[in-house]
C-alpha cells in the first residue's frame, strides 16, 4: 500500500468516526437548550472543520484538532471557504470552542488543551479578523 492509500484509508475510518461524534454532539447541543437553526450552523462547522479541513493534508483526528484553531482560522479558512466573513470567523470560533467543550466532557482531550483552544481564540481573534479584511482588500498585495 502506497502513501496515498494508506492516507486514503485512514481519512475513510476517521470520517466514520467523526460522524459518530458529530451525532453525539448534536445530541450534545440540543440538551444544552440551543435553538434547532443554532444547532444545526454548530454541526456544519464543526463538519468543515474535521471532514474539510483536519483531513485537508493528513490524516489528523478530531481529538488532535484543537491545536489547529489558529492556521485553520487565520489561515485556511480565510482562503478556502468563500464565504468567510467576520461574522463567520466568530461563529466558527465558537462552534469550535462548543465542539471541544464537549469533546473535554467525553474525555478525548484535556482541560489544558480546552483551555489552550479558547486561550488561542480570544488572544488571536485581532489578528485573524485583520488578515480577512486585508484578504478582501484588492489594493493589498502581501495579505500574509
Amino acid at each position: 500500500m502506497d502513501d496515498f492509500e494508506k492516507y486514503e484509508k485512514d481519512c475513510q475510518k476517521i470520517r466514520k468516526a467523526n460522524d459518530g461524534l458529530l451525532n453525539e454532539f448534536e445530541v450534545w447541543l440540543k440538551s444544552s437548550g440551543i435553538s434547532k437553526k443554532t444547532t444545526n450552523q454548530h454541526l456544519s462547522n464543526i463538519d468543515f472543520y474535521i471532514n474539510e479541513f483536519l483531513l485537508y493534508e493528513d490524516a489528523t483526528e478530531s481529538k488532535d484538532g484543537a491545536i489547529e484553531v489558529g492556521m485553520f482560522l487565520g489561515y485556511w479558512f480565510i482562503r478556502k471557504a468563500s464565504w468567510a466573513s467576520q461574522r463567520s470567523i466568530k461563529m466558527n470560533a465558537t462552534s469550535l470552542k462548543k465542539f471541544y467543550a464537549f469533546m473535554h466532557e467525553k474525555n478525548f482531550i484535556d482541560l489544558e488543551s480546552l483551555a489552550d483552544l479558547k486561550q488561542t481564540i480570544k488572544d488571536d481573534m485581532p489578528e485573524w479578523l485583520a488578515t480577512l479584511r486585508r484578504y478582501d482588500d484588492p489594493a493589498i498585495e502581501d495579505v500574509w
